[in-house]
C-alpha cells in the first residue's frame, strides 16, 4: 500500500549534477522499475510525461506513489491508458514515432538505441526481418512510455555515463501472448549475451524492456564503481515477494580519479585446446559464448597436427574467477576431450570512455587508454558507431570517419596529455 516517507533535505554535493548512474539490477529489472528509480533519484515528472506525450501523445498518463517492497521505500510509477485502442506497432512505425516527436537529441538517440536492440531480439526469436517486428507486449504504449521516459529522465538528471551490475532474470514459466513460455523468456535470453547474469529467483525478474534499457544504454556490466556518491534512487516493481526486496537500486555520482600508476597487474588464466574436427561453422558463435561467460578474449590459431591435418587451437584469456565456466563452456561447445590452462599476469592500461559528438546525429563513447596522463590509444566503440550508423540511415564507415575525426579534434589522439576533466 502507498506509504510516506521524509526525505532529508538535499546537500550541496547532491545538487551538483551528477555524471555516471550505475543500476543495481541484482533482483531484477523492468522498465517502470527503473523509471521509478530515476523518479525516485529526483527527475522531474512533468519533463519525463512532456517527451512520452511528444511520442504518442493523448495514450498515457504517469503518476508515482511510494511503496514498500520487503520492507523498503521505492517509487512506483504508473502508466495509465487514456485511449481504449493500443494497436500492435511495428519496429519501423515505433522509429518513426520516435525521429519525429522532437526530442532532444540524447534523448532521441537512446530511445531508438533501445528500440533497436528490441527490434533485433525479437525478429530473432520469431525469424522475421527487423523493421516488419510486431512488438505485441514490448511494443505496447506502457513499453513505449517506459523507454522513452527513461531517456528523458536520465537527460533531466545530466547523465552521461551508466554502468549496471549483473541482472537476476528469474526462472519457471509465464503466459505472453505466444501462450506459456520459459523464463527468462527468450527475447531476455537473446537480449543477455555479452552481459552477466543470475537466476536470482522464481518468476519473471526481467522484461524484455527492462534488459533492453540495461544493455543498450550501460556501457559495462559490474560492481558499483569508484565515484562521490551524490544521491541514489529506488524503483518498485509491482509485486511485494516477502523476503525478496522487489526493487531496481541506481546510484548517482562523479567518478574517482585515476590512481597516479596508470598500469595495473592483474593475474589471469589462458586455456586452450586443439581441434581438428568441429564444423568451421560454429566457431563464431564458440567464440561469441566464451566472452558471453566472461572470457577476457579468445580466439582461434591455424596449426597443422600429426599426419598433416589443418586444425586450429582455441585459445582463451579468462580472469580466474571465471575459469571453471570457460573451461565447461570450451567443453560443451566444442569436441576436445582436454583443456590446458595456465596463470599470466597481464598489466592493463588505464581507460575512460569520452562521448564526442558525431555528425550532429547523437554521440559516440570514445575508449581512451593511457598511462601517466599520455593518450596511448583512443578508438570509437565500435558497436555504438554500428548502433548509430542504423539508426540514422548512415554508412558504418561514415560514422566510423566522423567518430575519429570528433575524437582528433578534442585532442583525442595518441601521446597527446589526457584532457583534465577526463582524468
Amino acid at each position: 500500500m502507498p506509504v510516506s516517507a521524509a526525505q532529508p533535505p538535499p546537500t550541496q554535493a547532491a545538487n551538483a549534477r551528477p555524471e555516471e548512474v550505475w543500476i543495481d539490477a541484482t533482483a531484477g529489472v523492468a522498465g517502470d522499475m527503473l523509471l521509478g528509480a530515476l523518479i525516485d533519484a529526483g527527475a522531474g515528472l512533468p519533463v519525463v510525461q512532456a517527451a512520452v506525450d511528444a511520442v504518442i501523445p493523448g495514450t498515457v498518463r504517469l503518476s508515482q506513489a511510494t511503496v514498500r517492497r520487503a520492507g523498503l521505500r521505492a517509487t512506483k510509477v504508473a502508466v495509465e491508458p487514456l485511449a481504449e485502442d493500443h494497436p500492435h506497432r511495428t519496429w519501423r512505425t515505433i522509429k518513426d514515432l520516435i525521429a519525429e516527436a522532437g526530442l532532444p537529441a540524447p534523448v532521441r538517440d537512446r530511445a531508438l538505441a533501445v528500440f533497436g536492440r528490441l527490434a533485433g531480439a525479437e525478429a530473432r526469436v520469431h525469424g522475421v526481418q527487423v523493421d516488419e517486428v510486431h512488438f505485441h507486449e514490448v511494443g505496447a504504449w506502457d513499453s513505449i512510455a517506459d523507454v522513452v521516459g527513461v531517456c528523458a529522465a536520465l537527460h533531466d538528471l545530466g547523465v552521461g555515463r551508466l554502468t549496471a551490475s549483473p541482472v537476476a532474470l528469474g526462472s519457471g514459466r509465464v503466459r505472453a501472448a505466444h501462450g506459456d513460455i520459459p523464463v527468462p523468456v527468450p527475447a531476455v535470453l537473446e537480449l543477455s549475451a555479452g552481459w552477466q547474469v543470475l537466476s536470482g529467483g522464481e518468476g519473471e525478474l526481467a522484461t524484455p524492456t527492462g534488459m533492453a534499457l540495461v544493455t543498450a544504454l550501460a556501457e559495462r556490466c559490474g560492481t558499483l564503481p569508484a565515484m562521490n556518491v551524490q544521491r541514489t534512487g529506488m524503483g518498485a516493481g509491482t509485486k511485494d515477494t516477502p523476503g525478496r526486496a522487489n526493487v531496481v537500486r541506481i546510484v548517482l555520482g562523479t567518478p574517482l580519479p585515476a590512481a597516479p600508476d596508470s598500469s595495473r597487474e592483474a593475474t589471469d588464466v589462458v586455456l586452450e585446446a586443439n581441434i581438428d574436427d568441429l564444423d568451421p561453422r560454429l566457431w563464431p558463435g564458440v567464440l561469441t559464448a566464451l566472452l558471453a561467460d566472461g572470457a577476457s578474449d579468445a580466439w582461434l590459431v591455424p596449426i597443422l597436427m600429426k599426419k598433416g591435418r589443418p586444425a586450429h587451437t582455441l585459445r582463451v584469456l579468462a580472469p580466474s574467477a571465471q575459469v571453471a565456466v570457460v573451461r565447461e563452456r570450451m567443453f560443451r561447445e566444442t569436441s576436445t576431450i582436454g583443456v590446458r590452462e595456465w596463470a599470466v599476469h597481464k598489466t592493463a592500461l588505464e581507460r575512460t570512455w569520452v562521448p564526442v559528438a558525431v555528425l550532429g546525429e547523437g554521440t559516440v563513447p570514445v575508449k581512451v587508454a593511457h598511462r601517466g596522463g599520455i593518450i596511448v590509444q583512443a578508438t570509437p566503440e565500435f558497436e555504438d558507431v554500428a548502433a548509430l550508423a542504423s539508426a540514422h540511415g548512415l554508412p558504418v564507415i561514415s560514422v566510423l570517419d566522423a567518430a575519429d575525426a570528433a575524437a582528433a579534434a578534442q585532442g583525442l589522439v595518441p601521446g597527446a596529455a589526457l584532457p583534465s576533466d577526463t582524468a
